[in-house]
């Protein structure tokens, strides 16, 4: 029988205002599946503060247990920049991946991401560095203490390259960024109407497994982990649809983005 617990990450402020205020970035869900002697660590956060916290979170909830994998949903750096953090508490955890996920990960280090966007949100060495990367999971599933966790890709959600892993022996799905809890969504890269129904089938997928409880890649703290996340994170979609009119500027993302906040309720 295995377990699982959600360390749901600090916001951590960015150093670049947002119409002259100050910003946050979204917490970030961290998952632990565990067994009676392994655990597998889905998505990490993005500082080095922010993982060693989930570091001692982790010591607390697994003390005497090997921690065997840190799968990575997904190639956004605010899911794996913590990988080498984690790694210093638990060298033989074996980082992994689907391929298209790695090739995105080397992606965020490139300048256009990790100059541009990352190093000027998050400077003064706050990521661990040098960044560690996954290795390429050729399988569509892992084990932990013999129970079977499957691998979902499923193309575009709220980015290329997308990935789900289905816990059978909980009936529980870790989402990534496929679905949302209760925070805004976004929509920089999920920037034409193809790409957004491409995300809805991505849900739609989730909720053909049936799952009990749904855990999001970025959640309001304290919110339940249940389905129904699956339909207000479609609902969302839904509702930029209609508002960003068929856009693909930035000016109109931006503006259908703006449109649609109050829909939410922002932690």
């Amino acid at each position: 029988m295995l377990r699982a617990e959600v360390y749901v990450s600090s916001r951590l402020p960015i150093a670049v205002q947002r119409n002259g205020e100050p910003s946050f970035f979204s917490p970030i869900s961290c998952t632990l599946i565990h067994g009676p002697t392994e655990a597998v660590l889905i998505d990490t956060p993005i500082s080095t503060s922010q993982t060693e916290d989930l570091v001692r979170w982790m010591k607390e909830r697994i003390p005497n247990k090997s921690l065997k994998y840190i799968y990575i949903t997904h190639g956004h750096g605010d899911h794996f920049f913590g990988i080498s953090t984690v790694r210093r508490q638990w060298p033989s955890a074996q980082a992994i991946a689907t391929e298209g996920t790695v090739a995105h990960m080397k992606q965020q280090l490139e300048p256009q991401w990790w100059n541009d966007a990352w190093l000027k949100f998050f400077p003064g060495n706050q990521i661990d560095t040098p960044v560690e990367l996954a290795t390429p999971w050729l399988s569509d599933q892992f084990h932990v203490d013999g129970q079977v966790l499957k691998i979902f890709e499923v193309g575009h959600a709220d980015t290329h390259d997308s990935t789900f892993v289905y816990v059978p022996d909980l009936e529980l799905v870790v989402a990534g960024d496929i679905v949302y809890g209760d925070v805004h969504q976004y929509f920089g890269e999920a920037n034409t109407s193809s790409k957004r129904q491409e995300w809805l089938r991505a849900i739609e997928k989730i909720e053909s497994l049936n799952p009990k409880i749904v855990i999001a890649g970025h959640k309001r703290p304290g919110s339940v982990d249940a389905p129904y996340y699956l339909g207000a994170t479609k609902a969302y979609i839904k509702d930029f649809e209609d508002v960003s009119a068929g856009s693909a500027t930035a000016e109109g993302i931006a503006g259908a983005a703006a449109a649609i906040k109050g829909k939410v309720k922002e932690i």
